[in-house]
């Protein structure tokens, strides 16, 4: 007797993405149809197109740069990147590093913790909780300005450091925590159990059990929290002047009344993005599975 399935929903998709392990080796790769690999080369290209031209411009004279159409063949040169550290950049380089990696761990600190209260074992009205936790990025960080600088004048704080630290902190941690919560919700209970069972107290089962199981998602985390630190301008710009300055700060000083300094400008933005893409690739799987976790059942 010869049984016929009904299609089902996303049949297709299923098609274009199924495992064949007999095409490559048993592995059980997914893969894709040439049509929507030729559609992810396009769309990574567009994506790409903007950075590769900001790499190649800080390689050129300021000439070169300025030309209308743009010359991409120009005579290749370091003179921007000189004339950069010329300018001590290593600075600002620091300020941005010190407040973004402090301000991380303690985002970490606090959400890791949190998360737990929150997912696996779980307070009363949490749910509330969440609530206030996201309505405190309602209100535009424009809005809360004035408030803050005046605040961190009367205590003495303008112009360092430990201001964007504690700020940051603050600005990071209620997405820290919508994240952190999601991915320890899929920690699985019997390993919290039999660590319980074994007398293991709180500090030890989030530094022993929870860390390595929820390792992606601290790596996502971690990152994400950073990078919306080190891209920060508002707060730094406002709050800093000479001391603290961090490098987003130090781009704007490009823009002059005298004109835009493109390859200088494209240089200084190659070198700030390099910490960041650095961080991105030595984390890249982790922040895969981070970011996927619970996606797919």
């Amino acid at each position: 007797m010869t049984t016929h399935t009904a299609a089902t929903p996303g049949a297709t998709l299923k098609k274009l993405l199924r495992r064949r392990p007999d095409d490559d080796g048993g592995g059980g790769a997914p893969r894709l149809s040439p049509l929507w690999t030729f559609v992810a080369w396009l769309a990574t290209l567009a994506f790409f197109a903007p950075v590769a031209w900001m790499v190649l411009t800080s390689f050129h004279q300021e000439a070169d740069a300025a030309t209308n159409p743009p010359t991409p063949f120009a005579p290749i040169t370091f003179d921007q990147y000189e004339l950069l550290f010329s300018r001590d950049i290593t600075p600002f380089l620091l300020n941005s590093a010190m407040a973004s990696v402090l301000s991380t761990l303690l985002v970490l600190a606090l959400a890791v913790p949190a998360a737990y209260a929150l997912s696996i074992k779980p307070v009363e009205k949490w749910t509330d909780v969440m609530f206030f936790f996201l309505s405190t990025k309602f209100l535009p960080a424009i809005a809360a300005l004035l408030p803050v600088y005046l605040i961190v004048k009367d205590a003495g704080m303008l112009d360092n450091v430990w201001t964007l630290v504690v700020l940051y902190t603050a600005m990071n941690l209620p997405i820290a925590v919508w994240m952190m919560r999601s991915f320890l919700a899929e920690v699985p209970k019997e390993i919290l159990e039999a660590a319980e069972v074994d007398g293991a107290g709180l500090l030890t089962v989030l530094w022993r059990v929870v860390a390595p199981v929820a390792m992606p998602g601290l790596a996502a985390t971690s990152l994400i929290c950073f990078i919306f630190s080190w891209n920060e301008f508002m707060f730094a710009v406002n709050l800093t002047a000479t001391q603290a300055s961090t490098a987003p700060v130090f781009l704007v000083g490009f823009i002059t009344n005298e004109g835009l300094f493109l390859a200088r400008l494209c240089a200084a933005a190659t070198l700030v993005s390099l910490p960041v893409l650095i961080a991105g690739f030595a984390a890249q799987d982790k922040l895969v599975r981070g970011l996927s976790l619970g996606a797919v059942k």
